[in-house]
């Protein structure tokens, strides 16, 4: 067995070999997650809260977006560091990294202290000690990549493989505990759950790598590069941050509690789309990375990705534009989601658009090639300002033509329907884009 699966190895080659076996770690561990997003959460979680659990967890993220820019400074400053082997120096890395977080924390705690109440308050939400729950849940939640971006970085994939299958049935435990006696603090609970045990697992992986002596790493030198790529990270954090938080919020502030309830479920089935793009993502950024460093092309690593995926996505897909009424009724609650069935194919093929979208950044940013931003960010600016006066044009009826807001009126915006054709037609335009600057790419180095 020990040589057929060396055998194999060696004719998928090593990109190809890492991404089968995380991949098949990963759905083992998402056999767990299933059952907690499509049958432990709306089993406890109450139809009229349900669709504010995607505006809360971005909410957590977007206090987050300092830490998690930080995290994506790091696996660039990391994966230089593990090409070149200087521990020394990445265990002082280490050090600053989280001096940092500890001061972000502070602040972060400031401002959700004033700005928590009046956004649970948007989505009618109780706050309870929900408050935070969500603040642990999105500081750990972007600490972690820290640690499995060192594991990536380093090509740790068993380590990798062996969290990502261990650490489902601890979110789930968590769930199991928490949720029966405050539904909502119980999910958040168990996303809390999770990256703190990736945290103290990660470090035993990297307890080798970790056990060199110190080395002086901060010169003026790394500082201006370390602060150039953190300011780049930051404001790509805040924007898309601003663009996730504004959308999944108007999906729940606009839209009927059940809509918003049926969206959530939809999304639970769609996500499964992700789940192939989300392990060639991860280790496409190592490989991609060398071969900047070594002057070759990455787009073979991103079209390979990108066919590979369709695929994935299609043979999803299939079963629900047949089945998918059936399949949601089989849930709690699910003679109220089922209605739904037909979104779940249409957001598989809005997923498969952020996935050409996610190979493509991630591609720049492992070569550190970031001329995109220019064209990027202000695609990812317009869209939540076009979302907020379209569906806020109730609050604009002085200021907009009087012709515009019976439009849209007419047109009824305020439907799950509506919302889906404006993501279908950002990320489409926003695919095409991708799709044509990676055209004009050939190679980049690391700098």
């Amino acid at each position: 067995m020990h040589r057929f699966f060396e055998r194999l190895h060696a004719r998928l080659g090593d990109f190809w070999w890492y991404s089968l076996m995380l991949f098949c770690a990963c759905r083992a561990a998402d056999l767990l997650n299933a059952f907690v997003g499509l049958w432990l959460v709306p089993k406890y979680v109450d139809p009229s809260e349900l669709g504010a659990v995607m505006p809360l967890a971005q909410f957590a993220n977007f206090l987050a977006i300092p830490v998690a820019a930080f995290a994506n400074t790091f696996r660039n400053e990391l994966t230089r560091l593990s090409i070149n082997k200087e521990f020394g120096k990445l265990k002082t890395l280490m050090r600053g990294v989280f001096i940092a977080t500890a001061i972000f924390l502070f602040v972060a705690i400031v401002v959700a202290r004033f700005t928590l109440p009046l956004f649970l308050e948007r989505i009618r939400i109780v706050e309870g000690s929900l408050g935070i729950v969500i603040i642990a849940s999105s500081f750990v939640g972007a600490v972690a990549p820290i640690y499995t971006n060192a594991l990536q970085a380093l090509k740790k994939f068993k380590a990798q493989s062996v969290l990502s299958v261990v650490g489902a049935p601890v979110r789930l435990i968590a769930m199991l505990v928490a949720m029966p006696f405050r539904a909502l603090t119980g999910y958040f609970v168990g996303q809390t759950a999770t990256p703190v045990f990736t945290i103290a697992a990660t470090v035993l992986a990297l307890r080798k790598e970790l056990s060199v002596k110190a080395e002086p790493y901060w010169t003026n030198d790394v500082i201006r590069r370390f602060s150039k790529l953190f300011a780049i990270f930051a404001l790509i954090g805040i924007v898309d941050g601003f663009y996730l938080l504004v959308e999944a919020t108007v999906l729940r502030q606009r839209l009927p509690d059940l809509d918003s309830a049926g969206y959530y479920m939809a999304t639970r089935f769609s996500e499964i789309s992700t789940f192939l793009a989300a392990t060639l993502s991860f280790t496409i950024f190592s490989f991609a990375a060398e071969k900047a460093a070594n002057g070759e092309d990455t787009r073979p690593l991103v079209v390979k990705s990108l066919l590979a995926n369709a695929c994935f996505c299609l043979a999803l897909a299939i079963p629900f534009i047949f089945f998918g009424k059936t399949i949601l009724s089989l849930l709690p609650n699910g003679d109220q989601y089922s209605a739904y069935w037909w979104s779940v194919p249409w957001l598989i093929g809005i997923t498969y658009l952020t996935s050409i979208i996610a190979f493509f950044i991630t591609t720049e940013f492992s070569a550190n090639r970031f001329a995109f931003l220019k064209w990027y960010l202000p695609l990812d600016l317009a869209y939540p300002v076009l979302l907020l006066l379209i569906t806020g044009h109730g609050y604009l009826s002085g200021i907009i033509p009087a012709q515009w807001s019976e439009f849209l009126t007419t047109h009824n915006i305020y439907s799950l329907r509506t919302m889906l054709w404006w993501m279908t037609i950002f990320n489409a335009i926003k695919a095409s884009t991708c799709l044509v600057a990676m055209n004009k790419t050939s190679a980049g180095t690391i700098t």
